[in-house]
């Protein structure tokens, strides 16, 4: 969302949400939309576009993403890794792109992002077989990978982009954060760092 808000400043911007079958996305796509249309006025932001990549015929039926079950409050990023994840949505993402001529996408992983498929080596290495694969010239732009959390919540509150209206959990529910999974924790942390509280509702009070 931040990401969105902020490349709005100077070019126009074409979301894009790319559905994989995962537990937490009906709720993130309505807070999504709900995040797009508070953007300021000036916003030069196009309506949502919404892709299908379901992961589920090769994730488990078990796996945490598709039960709703996520990690705990306290475990480490490694135990919410999802395979392949930015290779499923930069895949799909880039062939609509290339029909629509649209030569860059760009998406949002921040410092300390230990996956595989979060470095800069593979950032290059997918636009390069993009472009080859689609004909059609593909930049991949990564321009948070410098910047932590409270960062991006600071950044966020000088674009004037609807913080209120994001969302960074496993399993929410009604629009609210669970305040109990490592990503909930997470966003409690950042916020409090970046402006002093939290001004998000829980579920729970683990996170607050």
């Amino acid at each position: 969302m931040v990401l969105a808000a902020d490349l709005a400043t100077t070019a126009t911007v074409f979301p894009i949400y790319v559905a994989s079958g995962l537990a937490w996305e009906r709720e993130e796509r309505a807070m999504l939309t709900r995040a797009l249309e508070a953007l300021p006025a000036s916003s030069r932001v196009e309506p949502l576009h919404v892709l299908d990549a379901s992961v589920r015929d090769v994730y488990a039926p078990t796996h945490w993403s598709i039960t709703g079950t996520p990690p705990a409050w306290d475990t480490p990023d490694e135990d919410v890794y999802l395979v392949g994840r930015n290779i499923v949505l930069l895949g799909k993402a880039a062939v609509y792109c290339a029909l629509k001529k649209i030569s860059r996408i760009a998406l949002g992983p921040l410092a300390g992002n230990p996956f595989p498929d979060a470095t800069s080596e593979f950032y290059a290495a997918m636009a390069h077989a993009l472009t080859l694969g689609l004909a059609h010239p593909m930049a991949i732009e990564t321009p948070y990978r410098a910047l932590h959390k409270a960062d991006v919540i600071r950044r966020g509150h000088a674009l004037g982009a609807p913080m209120a209206l994001t969302m960074s959990c496993m399993k929410p529910e009604g629009g609210v954060h669970c305040g109990a999974c490592s990503k909930c924790r997470e966003r409690h942390d950042a916020f409090v760092e970046a402006i002093g509280q939290d001004p998000t509702i829980y579920a729970t009070r683990r996170a607050v």
